[in-house]
């Protein structure tokens, strides 16, 4: 038997591709489905092939068409295209279509100018890359989805139910906080923040846990499509996407800074929104996303989970799967990460390189 600790999008995601190949599959969640206490839920994650890593280009790749198969064994819409920007001195649209042309990804590269004509309710001040690729993924159907579908698969899901001890020897023997004792030959551990809490006796790498602010800004024009945007200059990265169900009843759109977040833990988290970030973000929409009204309608707090290299950690270590991906840029993948992670622990394949627990460098 395999054992999925954590039913976020990795975990849901692995428990989903391991039962669709008829693998022995339990999948265990602390909480309930699609809950608020991680870094899975919410209606906006955003799917992006711009990178300047061309691993995480052929990976994205890769990530939409599961994306597309897992929609397809659902019968759920998850992904939404909406075409993408990238923009800022610090983001180098330049070389992020360099990076995408050599890899063969459709894009534009446009002067302030033509971005202005096509996109009129954002100001732009330099160059803009446009890959029509981008869209947003809705985080919660697809956790959903694939707990959903792995459970048809023939997957037990114990929800609402805790490991408080994980004992290694042949197998790994994990004790619930119901009174249970599970058998596992192999425990995928898809923890998100809980990782570096858990004691595994696995090497990790350094784990950074930090609360983010997200906030929802509601359109001037109902009808407007937005794209998803990601800018980057010497005092800030933020990234935009449609907000989805999460920014209420009327259309808006979730901005966010990427680069500052408070140090927590997962169990230690504070939940309150830090008015210092929500100012930040409130004077970027009013100074760079006119289209938008500059006093948020929604906002709420999520985790990040990040690695000094900010690569991700999917590798094996004895009867262990270690799955965080993660560093804030990981949604994206989740159904490609599944994949992965199921291919890790039925032995077909080694880990990358760039994914392991100890890794050069």
């Amino acid at each position: 038997m395999i054992a999925v600790l954590g039913a976020g999008l990795m975990g849901a995601a692995t428990a989903w591709q391991l039962a669709r190949q008829g693998h022995e599959v339990t999948l265990i969640e602390a909480y309930d489905i699609g809950h608020r206490h991680g870094s899975s839920h919410g209606t906006s994650r955003i799917f992006r092939r711009a990178y300047a890593d061309p691993l995480y280009v052929g990976l994205t790749g890769q990530a939409y068409e599961h994306w597309r198969e897992l929609e397809q064994d659902s019968s759920t819409p998850l992904l939404r295209t909406t075409g993408g920007l990238d923009l800022g001195e610090g983001r180098d649209p330049e070389g992020l279509a360099a990076v995408l042309g050599a890899a063969g990804v459709p894009y534009e590269l446009l002067d302030a100018e033509a971005a202005a004509e096509r996109w009129p309710y954002i100001r732009f001040t330099g160059p803009v890359l446009y890959h029509p690729d981008a869209g947003v993924v809705d985080a919660d159907q697809a956790v959903a989805a694939c707990v959903r579908r792995a459970v048809e698969h023939g997957a037990d899901a114990l929800i609402g139910v805790r490991v408080k001890r994980v004992e290694v020897g042949e197998k790994v023997r994990l004790h619930t906080d119901d009174g249970r004792e599970l058998v596992a030959d192999t425990l995928v551990v898809a923890a998100g923040a809980w990782l570096p809490d858990l004691q595994l006796p696995v090497p990790l790498p350094p784990l950074r846990v930090t609360q983010q602010q997200v906030f929802h800004f509601p359109q001037r024009e109902r009808g407007v499509r937005w794209p998803i945007l990601v800018h980057k200059d010497e005092s800030m990265q933020v990234f935009g996407l449609p907000s989805g169900a999460d920014g209420g009843p009327l259309p808006a759109v979730k901005v966010a800074e990427h680069d500052r977040g408070t140090v927590t833990t997962a169990r230690t988290r504070s939940g309150v929104v830090d008015p210092s970030s929500r100012a930040r973000v409130s004077d970027f929409v009013r100074e760079r996303l006119p289209g938008l009204v500059p006093e948020p309608v929604a906002e709420t707090t999520c985790l990040y989970t990040t690695t000094p290299d900010e690569d991700f950690v999917l590798d094996r270590h004895g009867p262990f799967v270690i799955v965080s991906p993660c560093s804030g840029h990981g949604a994206k993948f989740a159904p490609l990460i599944g994949a992965m992670a199921a291919d890790l622990a039925t032995g077909r394949t080694e880990p990358h390189p760039r994914f392991r627990l100890e890794r050069a460098g």
